[in-house]
């Protein structure tokens, strides 16, 4: 059964929703422009509101189609096709909304939505002007997914309400049942399974649709020809904006550390890039705001970078939607055929902004005298242009696949590559600007309290001389050898104890106006934990064997650094590996009921069907859950390895590092993490057997063996110890008149001893063999004859790959303090955005009294 009807209907609202911003857009265009007749005004303001509702409505309308299309499995639309899967649990459904283009836009516009019916109830002195601008950019954004084609090429927007069929025309099973529905999909990425997913798009598109509210009423305050007024009612919403995108950019960096095994939390992938340089231009023109009522200069920078954060996070959109990164990127989406639509809606505002400062440019008032380097604003300016500056060094370099395609648009052939190593490339630039970044905020900080006076710099020696001591302190003890690390260490020192005794000050006084100091101490604390957990990250998984690991690309290219920094381990055989000893304990699964994880060989798993069924009974923690033969849900996809770890005390604990063989992507793993205070001990899988294969058995081979004999199975010494009657055989019940011995091998491994029985049974006079497997030795042993006249038993034996894991293990120190340092640049942002939001909430009332009382 095709269910067309939530689809038709989603796309009636994607209809309606970019019919009513294009509506709204009008009439508040109407209403900004006035009229004598106020009437006529007023009716045009109730159009233009009523319109926005509806605009809402409407996407609330396409939000709640889309999911059920997705939440019930409607396979036959593409979309959900695409994303999910019947395993999928409810959370990650969530996840599938967005992991498509058509859902992020959608997310997106949801956002806008939200942010739009606040601002027109909570600031009607701007709203015209502003939300002129705002529901253009929702018209555009809404015409994203309008999914309608004109001809046969012309096409605006790609709807998520596709039917299979119209997606996927030339697919042969639609001319022989055009109603043909898949009865599963292809589910969510394996990489994107995780509750990251659920959480950080939300928070990045957020913070996405706050970088607009700074540019609109910018954009409002120009249009009036009050290009002061504007910054005030701003202000909140810039910290606010920065904040939120700060916070989904930081989850991104630790979705990478849990999930991506490259060692590490952010990698200058160019998708990163792309919206940490907004996020950055949006930092400075908060700087430049706070300085915008006494500087021209100010002002006009707060005008620049205002525009240009929201102009940014659409480049932004550019690079990652229209293909452009494909080859540069892991993280780019595929071009839907968008990329000229995404393109004039980059343009368009772009060409909006500039010709509407240009033309106002000349009623921004100019500075009587030059800002003295004494003072608060001339440090603040300084501090912006530096962190402007380090965003444009990343726009310059992850823009060259643009400037290759700029170029052959003009049919110049531009051989322009990134960086071949691109962390060092980005890291030798950006670490100089935070180090001068950090000394400004300290020094900001005091000259703004007023701290440092003319010609008088005492104020900063305390903070200055305590800086070198704690400084030469960590740089003893921690052995710093490089010189842009000592010198990333000390600035960041200097703000943290410079912030700190500013904020001590003002905690004195009024703990409300600490927010900056605050912002400030947390970056530095981010930049120690950047600089000890990244800079000084140590492998542990060193490769004492003198044994090459594999022969690949990926392991000898760099001096066989992978062979050098992986460890081998055989199941259940101890390795020594630094400070630990570790055991490879097998393959792991998730029961969906069933708390932690349980052997994979406790459960026979239907491949395809996410189940599996029980070859034994599933106890966890004394209590039993499932019994053999009963069929289970599992999770999807992955494997869990465990990995014992024994300290040198006694101590013992286990990591689960995740790992599966994707047939598109190949080996997919993710680390397991065991936290400390101090460091983190990061574990992933770097190599594995295939787990959806089957062993591989060796021609059977026949050993002729006496009692106490010695012979050798798979390059380990055996022994022939007893063959003794036995009355019990697993899964087989002896009857009075049957009879079973049990052979008993004893393998001599070098670490331990291993005992295999294999089982000779004669039932209702009919001859059995029961083998006995190893998986630690790879070896199946089965007692075929045995001789009575020469006391000799014949043992067929095959051999096996054993189960193994390649491992590598790193320790990261100090890391938490990014992590704190995260939560206190929450705090900041949070107490300055509370601040400022009361102060503009406090003169708003205070001229509406005035305005009563005219």
């Amino acid at each position: 059964m095709i269910h067309t009807t939530v689809g038709n209907l989603g796309h009636l609202f994607v209809i309606l929703s970019f019919v009513t911003a294009l509506v709204a857009t009008v009439a508040y265009l109407k209403t900004a422009l006035g009229s004598k007749d106020l009437a006529e005004t007023a009716q045009w303001r109730k159009l233009a509101r009523v319109s926005f509702y509806v605009h809402g409505a409407a996407v609330a309308g396409v939000v709640v189609s889309l999911f059920w299309i997705i939440y019930n499995h409607y396979f036959e639309y593409h979309y959900a096709w695409s994303h999910s899967s019947l395993a999928l649990p409810t959370h990650y459904m969530i996840s599938c909304f967005w992991e498509g283009q058509e859902g992020s836009f959608l997310l997106w516009l949801f956002w806008n939505a939200i942010l739009g019916v606040i601002l027109t109830r909570t600031d009607k002195r701007w709203e015209a002007p502003m939300m002129t601008v705002f529901a253009l950019v929702q018209a555009f954004l809404a015409s994203m997914i309008l999914g309608v084609v004109f001809g046969e090429s012309f096409k605006i927007g790609s709807s998520p309400f596709l039917l299979l069929r119209e997606a996927m025309p030339n697919t042969p099973i639609f001319a022989t049942d055009p109603n043909f529905v898949p009865k599963d999909g292809n589910g969510l990425n394996p990489l994107l399974q995780n509750y990251w997913m659920v959480i950080h798009p939300p928070t990045l598109f957020l913070g996405f649709a706050l970088t607009m509210v700074p540019f609109v009423y910018c954009i409002a305050g120009l249009w009036r020809n009050q290009p002061v007024e504007w910054i005030r009612p701003a202000l909140p919403w810039s910290l606010l904006a920065a904040m939120v995108l700060g916070v989904g950019i930081l989850m991104g960096g630790y979705w990478a550390y849990e999930t991506l095994n490259f060692g590490g939390y952010w990698n200058w992938d160019p998708v990163e890039n792309s919206v940490y340089v907004p996020w950055l231009v949006l930092v400075a023109s908060i700087h430049t705001m706070l300085i915008a009522k006494r500087s021209s200069t100010g002002l006009k920078s707060a005008i620049i970078l205002s525009v240009a954060s929201f102009l940014l996070i659409l480049y932004s959109t550019f690079l990652t939607r229209s293909g452009i990164l494909g080859n540069a990127s892991v993280h780019s989406f595929t071009d839907l055929g968008l990329s000229g639509q995404l393109l004039v809606y980059l343009l368009a505002f772009v060409g909006l902004a500039v010709v509407l400062m240009v033309r106002k440019w000349k009623l921004i008032p100019s500075d009587e005298e030059e800002a003295s380097v004494y003072s608060k604003e001339f440090w603040l300016f300084i501090g912006a242009t530096v962190i402007c500056l380090a965003s444009f060094q990343v726009l310059a370099t992850t823009s060259i696949p643009v400037y290759n395609k700029v170029a052959e648009l003009f049919g110049v052939v531009s051989n322009l590559a990134l960086p071949a190593d691109q962390i060092a490339h980005y890291n030798k630039f950006q670490v100089w600007f935070f180090v001068v970044i950090a000394l400004l905020t300290g020094i900001g900080q005091y000259l703004w309290w007023r701290k440092v006076e003319k010609g008088n710099w005492r104020a900063l020696m305390a903070p200055a001389l305590l800086t070198l001591l704690v400084s030469a302190a960590l740089i003893t003890f921690g052995e710093i050898r490089n010189p842009v690390y000592m010198a990333l260490l000390v600035a960041a020192v200097f703000a943290l104890l410079a912030n700190g005794t500013i904020l001590l000050g003002i905690f004195r006084g009024n703990y409300r106006l600490s927010g900056g100091a605050v912002t400030h101490m947390g970056m530095a604390l981010m930049l120690i934990g950047v600089l000890f957990s990244s800079g000084f990250s140590r492998v542990v998984s060193i490769n004492n064997s003198g044994l090459m690991i594999s022969r690949s690309e990926e392991f000898t290219k760099n001096d066989n650094k992978e062979n050098k920094e992986n460890v081998l381990l055989w199941l259940n055989q101890a390795e020594r590996m630094g400070p630990y000893t570790l055991t490879y304990r097998g393959q792991r699964i998730e029961i969906r009921d069933v708390p932690g994880y349980v052997p994979r060989n406790w459960v026979e798993v239907i491949e395809g069907d996410f189940h599996g069924v029980a070859l034994r009974d599933i106890e966890q923690n004394g209590k039993l859950y499932h019994k053999k033969g009963d069929t289970l849900a599992l999770y999807p996809e992955n494997i869990y390895y465990e990995v014992e770890y024994r300290e040198a005390n006694g101590k013992i604990f286990s990591l689960y590092p995740r790992a599966q063989v994707n047939e598109q992507m190949g080996l997919l793993s993710s680390p397991d993490i065991r936290r400390k205070p101090g460091k983190d001990l990061y574990t992933f899988v770097s190599s594995i057997p295939d787990p959806s294969s089957e062993n591989q058995w060796s021609k059977t081979e026949e050993y002729k063996v006496s009692l106490k004999d010695t012979f050798f199975l798979n390059d380990y010494v055996a022994v022939l110890d007893n063959v003794a009657r036995t009355n019990e055989v697993e899964g087989m019940q002896l009857g009075a008149d049957d009879a079973a011995v049990k052979a008993m091998i004893r393998v001599l491994d070098k670490n331990q001893e291993y005992t295999l029985e294999p089982v000779f049974v004669i039932k209702d006079r009919m001859i059995g063999r029961k083998a006995d497997t190893s998986e630690e030795l790879g070896v199946r042993i089965q007692l075929n004859e045995i001789n009575p006249q020469t006391g000799q038993f014949t043992f067929a034996v095959n051999r096996t790959q054993r189960d193994y894991v390649v491992m590598k293990a790193m320790e990261k120190p100090l890391i938490n303090l990014l992590w704190i340092g995260t939560l206190i640049l929450v705090i900041g942002f949070t107490m300055a955005t509370v601040r400022r939001y009361r102060e503009y909430h406090k003169m708003k009332t205070k001229a509406g009294r005035q305005a009563e009382m005219v």
